[in-house]
């Protein structure tokens, strides 16, 4: 899949922002040639939000789409309603399919959002850092002040977001490549697996944690890396 001159659309996952997901994928895209659109959040509106900034850039030709966690099922279902539209998919951990139930990610968010609103943004974010790796800490605690006091709102819709299941994925035109960490116990590598299951045209590619935290875009590499073996 050639992405050079094609407009990529890049979602990020919650309570994270456009600067994380450039850092994450603008390089390796750059690099293919395609034209980066990093969207920013806006926490009060974050599914609609994402879903007009593809439609915007899909105004003037097909585009690709992608994104990290919430931002990588949103990109997902967006391809699914416009098949003539999305020519790629790069999907970046994936957090759940279907239904987010009990599943790590949503349960977090829910979490997260809770802690917020009763104690606070400074309180909730030293007890985030204390709980999270250096460098995941210092990312949140950058993106949560930007997106600070909506953030509990954007955490709560994040998790409620019903992720495309196994039988639309089926369904999916464009090709799906996805990276998934092998040691995230919040965006199970499971979860990679039954979306490169059940698509088509899927392939994934694995990094690890340490490897995202001493380079971003690893992550944006492993899916370009997947996408090249489609």
């Amino acid at each position: 899949m050639n992405l050079r001159g094609v407009t990529t659309v890049l979602l990020p996952g919650t309570g994270s922002d456009d600067h994380y997901v450039a850092r994450a994928f603008a390089s390796p895209l750059h690099q293919a040639g395609a034209v980066v659109v990093a969207h920013r959040p806006r926490p009060g509106q974050l599914i609609d939000g994402y879903r007009a900034a593809m439609d915007t850039a899909a105004g003037a030709g097909p585009i690709a789409v992608g994104g990290v966690s919430i931002g990588a099922a949103v990109a997902a279902a967006w391809a699914l309603n416009h098949p003539d539209r999305a020519v790629a998919v790069l999907a970046a951990l994936p957090a759940w399919t279907g239904a987010p139930a009990a599943a790590p990610a949503a349960d977090a968010a829910r979490h997260s959002a809770h802690q917020l609103r009763r104690d606070g943004l400074a309180a909730t974010t030293t007890q985030m850092r204390a709980s999270s790796p250096r460098w995941l800490g210092d990312e949140l605690a950058r993106s949560w002040q930007r997106q600070w006091p909506q953030l509990p709102d954007a955490m709560e819709e994040a998790a409620s977001y019903v992720a495309p299941s196994c039988a639309e994925l089926a369904r999916l035109v464009a090709p799906l490549a996805v990276a998934a960490a092998t040691d995230d116990p919040i965006h199970p590598l499971q979860v990679a697996v039954e979306w490169v299951s059940a698509a088509p045209r899927a392939a994934l590619r694995t990094v690890t944690l340490d490897q995202i935290g001493a380079e971003p875009a690893t992550l944006g590499a492993a899916c370009l890396d997947a996408l090249g073996d489609l």
